[in-house]
């Protein structure tokens, strides 16, 4: 489990006395912490890797956009900051769906679903979503399910 990968990871970088990376895997755990109080209250439980990938996917998110912003305010030294914690989030986040095979995927959930028209494609996406949520980058498959449905 990857919860389990986040644990072993915090405390081999404690015993190497890798600050910023125990830094960065102690954040990790507390949003993860954070979601796990929110999931109390859920009325249908989230698998537990599903979780933890989707707090991983938020926060990667987050990063990106804190690069870009810093980089275009002339902030080097803090993109570097959230670029080393990106590259220790992305260490647990499974390997996304490149764009041949989500083209592959949608071509398969179009045909199966018999989506013909850009009004199906809510149907295209919530199936896709369903099947591959965790390695979907929803951006690309956005784009690439309205160019099929056009």
């Amino acid at each position: 489990m990857i919860r389990d990968d986040i644990k072993a990871a915090t405390i081999a970088a404690m015993k190497a006395g890798d600050k910023a990376r125990t830094a960065a895997l102690r954040q990790i755990a507390a949003k993860i912490k954070d979601r796990d109080i929110e999931e109390r209250t859920a009325a249908k439980p989230t698998p537990d890797d599903a979780l933890v990938t989707g707090v991983l996917q938020k926060m990667a998110k987050q990063r990106r956009e804190s690069i870009e912003l810093y980089e275009a305010g002339g902030r080097p030294e803090l993109a570097a900051a959230e670029r080393a914690e990106l590259a220790v989030i992305e260490e647990f986040l499974p390997r996304m769906m490149d764009e041949a095979q989500t083209a592959a995927a949608i071509a398969a959930i179009k045909e199966e679903l018999g989506a013909t028209s850009i009004k199906d494609m809510g149907a295209v996406m919530a199936a896709l979503k369903e099947r591959h949520g965790a390695v979907l980058d929803a951006r690309l498959a956005s784009s690439l399910v309205k160019a099929a449905l056009a």
